[in-house]
């Protein structure tokens, strides 16, 4: 009985995650700061065969100082139009943002859908921690 309630929940679910579809991403940010930071930047999204041009921007605090550029390329899942890519993001899980092998960043925005970032940064800064990373469709 237990097990048919299960099955029952999990085709509830299935179909709605089905429905998400995933896309690159490609962003270049600029992140300078002395005590309070900030970035700023721009992008590219393609999905469904379309490109839609981002803007990147956000702020930090802390001790940030130092100035540098970073381009990322990647994935972004879990979204169903392109407007699901806008939001802040922030790290996916708990803490700063996600460190996973050779430079991958996994951000994760308000509507769910999860950045897997990897690329590489010209300069020196001493905080380069990209949640808070906020991303509109221009």
């Amino acid at each position: 009985m237990m097990t048919m309630a299960g099955i029952g929940l999990a085709s509830a679910v299935l179909p709605s995650a089905a429905l998400a579809d995933s896309g690159t991403i490609r962003i270049s940010v600029l992140k300078a700061g002395w005590f309070v930071g900030a970035s700023g930047g721009s992008g590219t999204l393609t999905f469904k065969g379309r490109r839609y041009p981002l803007s990147v921007g956000g702020l930090s605090a802390g001790l940030v100082f130092g100035a540098s550029q970073t381009s990322l390329v990647g994935r972004v899942s879990n979204i169903r139009r392109p407007s699901d890519v806008q939001g802040v993001y922030g790290a996916a899980g708990a803490g700063a943002a996600v460190g996973v092998g050779a430079g991958v960043i996994v951000l994760q925005n308000n509507k769910g859908a999860v950045l897997q970032l990897q690329g590489r940064q010209v300069g020196l800064i001493a905080n380069l921690d990209l949640s808070g990373l906020q991303i509109s469709l221009q």
